[in-house]
């Protein structure tokens, strides 16, 4: 059965209106197109919608029930036609982000500021997990944007650089480090280091930092596999650290100096990635390239020089 729109609008308007002439002058069409209209309509259902005389148009006992339920078509149809409109126009609709936590501390809280300020229709919604977990939900549809590094050989990605993240150097303030001008890898030597964990990103490039200074991290004075840790021990005075620029957003008030190490400078891309072949809501290209602006405003208020 291929009952069309058309037909149930022109059974509406005559059954609101009680006459075909009204009703055809409320479409905008011709009385005859109205008539033929129901008709078809009929013809289709195998039922009398109309009990017809010269003077009148009444509905029958099938017409009443049968209005009830194409009035409800109609207005469904009107509405996901405006709720698709919404989604378009960015008045309405939800987007999932992803982001490992001390990552989605320092990047994410005001770029959703900004957006809802800008879209308040649409929701975002936050999830700070580890990066496995985050190309996971990527993937699945949990989550319609990841932040953070992820490698290049990990299929069914689509990827947007952000920023890039310099490696720093972090002590306690009165750490003989402190006070040391654009520090080099070399001059780490001999000096406690307190490193992640091997299973992490970030503990590679540091290794690889130190094997460039011909220097060893086979023996850390600590090693621990979260940041904020990592950040304790060198703020107690316990050794120093090599992170991300991201992570000083945790040293805010705290007795901790950061510096970028050079010779060489090591740096990673900090991206967004999408699921391949997976359309984003409207407003979630708005949002990554929201993520772009304020991640390359804030590397260049932290790191001026680099």
């Amino acid at each position: 059965m291929n009952v069309t729109l058309r037909q149930l609008e022109a059974f509406v308007a005559v059954a609101e209106a009680g006459n075909f002439s009204r009703a055809a002058e409320q479409l905008h069409v011709a009385q005859s197109a109205v008539s033929v209209l129901v008709r078809e309509l009929e013809r289709k259902l195998d039922i009398r919608l109309f009990d017809r005389t010269t003077r009148r148009v009444e509905l029958t006992d099938a017409g009443v029930e049968f209005r009830a339920t194409a009035e409800k078509l109609i207005a469904d149809l009107d509405h996901a036609v405006q709720h698709t409109r919404d989604l378009v126009e960015r008045k309405r609709g939800r987007i999932v982000v992803a982001a490992p936590p001390l990552l989605a501390a320092a990047l994410i809280p005001e770029a959703i500021a900004v957006f809802r300020r800008l879209n308040p229709g649409v929701s975002v919604s936050l999830v700070d997990a580890r990066t496995d977990e985050i190309v996971d939900r990527v993937k699945s549809g949990q989550a319609d944007i990841g932040v953070g590094t992820f490698s290049l050989e990990e299929e069914g990605l689509s990827r947007t650089k952000l920023t890039k993240d310099t490696l720093m150097l972090f002590c306690e303030g009165s750490h003989p480090m402190a006070s040391t001008k654009n520090p080099k890898w070399r001059d780490l030597k001999g000096f406690p280091l307190i490193t992640l964990t091997r299973d992490s990103g970030i503990r590679a490039l540091v290794e690889s930092g130190y094997k460039s200074a011909n220097l060893s991290v086979d023996r850390p004075a600590y090693e621990v596999s979260q940041i904020a840790t990592a950040l304790a021990l060198v703020e107690a005075g316990l050794g120093m650290t090599i992170l991300p620029t991201y992570a000083l957003v945790s040293c805010k008030n705290r007795n901790i100096s950061a510096q970028p190490l050079s010779h060489p400078a090591i740096s990673r891309e900090i991206l967004a990635i999408t699921r391949s072949g997976r359309s984003l809501p409207p407003a979630g290209s708005d949002f990554i390239q929201l993520l772009q602006r304020n991640a390359k405003l804030r590397r260049e208020t932290q790191i001026p020089n680099n």
